[in-house]
């Protein structure tokens, strides 16, 4: 298989896994300290296990991931991650977070213009363009449940994690030999145990404490993994455009469950976006069959 269709087979099949992220956060009730001490310190503990088992040069890994300057930069930007984004959703509407990750497109795309040399696609351009206006739409017309919280954090917290996606997608690129699972672990390690620090207590709950365990222990290990993996295969561009999947079908999991309406503004962005990705998707395999039978 071509090296772009497997990153964005990789990349698709970690955006469709982290859809029910925000669903299950608001079923744990926990506050923002609790989600991040949670979330972290699950999935650190899942990927370092995991690299453990996995890899046969832990020596070099160990070097790579702590003594360089790709290494350090990764661990920090999954570590913003992991903390802004449960930091959001605990204290904004999370259709404000996830509209502000949305711009995760443009970063990655100049990231990867300013370091790596990629050229500027016409077809990632418009089909950013198209997405954005697609999760515009689908945000624009209210009726995404009443979550309390300030729009301005939501915008803040959206766009840091927005800004920490893009430098790991362009990191992993830039830097072949980084530790995937280390580099990961490690960071969430470092937002978890902040995260335990600041909370008096990560027991309490008004809602379903399980739930936050399913989203450290298995949604994000397996999202954030296959996403960094992607990343070595295809442009960062892509891998974000297709991370954009959760910010119109999140706010739909959270309504066919919980019963937070989307309404018709919500399912008409979420039209354009799939439509969109799917003309992209079309556009990326033909391109590909063109290059094989040249």
């Amino acid at each position: 298989m071509d090296d772009n269709l497997k990153g964005i087979g990789l990349a698709l099949a970690g955006s469709l896994a982290i859809v029910p992220d925000t669903l299950l956060m608001r079923l744990s009730g926990l506050g923002a300290a609790q989600m991040v001490a949670w979330r972290g310190l699950l999935m650190a503990t899942v990927l370092i296990l995991l690299w453990t088992v996995v890899s046969r040069k832990r020596g070099r890994d160990l070097a790579v991931a702590f003594t360089t300057a790709g290494g350090l930069g990764a661990i920090a930007v999954q570590a913003a991650n992991a903390g802004l984004f449960a930091y959001g959703v605990a204290n904004a509407p999370v259709a404000m977070v996830l509209f502000a990750v949305a711009t995760v497109p443009i970063w990655s795309s100049l990231m990867g213009a300013a370091f790596l040399g990629d050229r500027m696609e016409r077809t990632t351009l418009a089909a950013s363009v198209m997405v954005l206006a697609g999760i515009g739409i689908s945000v624009s017309g209210g009726g995404h449940g009443s979550a309390a919280g300030s729009a301005l954090v939501g915008a803040i917290c959206g766009l840091g994690v927005a800004l920490a996606l893009a430098s790991s997608f362009t990191l992993y690129r830039a830097f072949p030999a980084l530790p995937v699972f280390l580099t990961v672990g490690a960071g969430a390690l470092i937002s978890g145990s902040l995260g335990w620090a600041v909370s008096d207590t990560i027991t309490r709950t008004d809602g379903w404490l399980p739930a936050i365990w399913v989203t450290g222990a298995l949604i994000l290990p397996v999202t954030f993994t296959t996403l960094g993996i992607a990343s070595r295969y295809t442009v960062a561009a892509n891998v974000s455009l297709l991370l954009l999947l959760e910010t119109v079908f999140g706010p739909i999991a959270v309504w066919a469950v919980l019963g937070e309406a989307v309404g018709p503004a919500g399912l008409a962005g979420g039209a354009v976006v799939t439509a969109t990705l799917g003309l992209y998707l079309w556009d990326q395999r033909r391109r590909t069959l063109a290059r094989a039978g040249a």
